[in-house]
């Protein structure tokens, strides 16, 4: 299961639909910038979803890692957002 960093960049009539697709799946760490284990399907379904909602001029990056593991975090000031995702 790989461990994702996906980033996006929106016009700014869209960047709500964005959060609201990203959080499904992903945990959100600060504005347009998520992370977490994705199953292949779950990664499929999530590239899908946001090429339909991002339009035109839009962007997404996803970092795809093997594993958590071989990832170093380092957060300077205060972390906007919080590992835990509830549905």
């Amino acid at each position: 299961m790989p461990y994702v960093i996906a980033v996006y960049d929106v016009d700014q009539k869209r960047v709500a639909k964005m959060l609201r697709l990203f959080r499904r799946y992903l945990h959100w760490v600060q504005n347009s910038v998520f992370e977490g284990d994705l199953t292949e399907s779950q990664l499929a379904a999530l590239r899908t979803d946001a090429e339909k909602t991002m339009g035109d001029g839009g962007s997404v990056l996803i970092y795809r890692l093997r594993d958590e593991r071989y990832h170093e975090r380092i957060v300077l000031g205060t972390e906007r957002g919080h590992r835990s995702r509830m549905l």
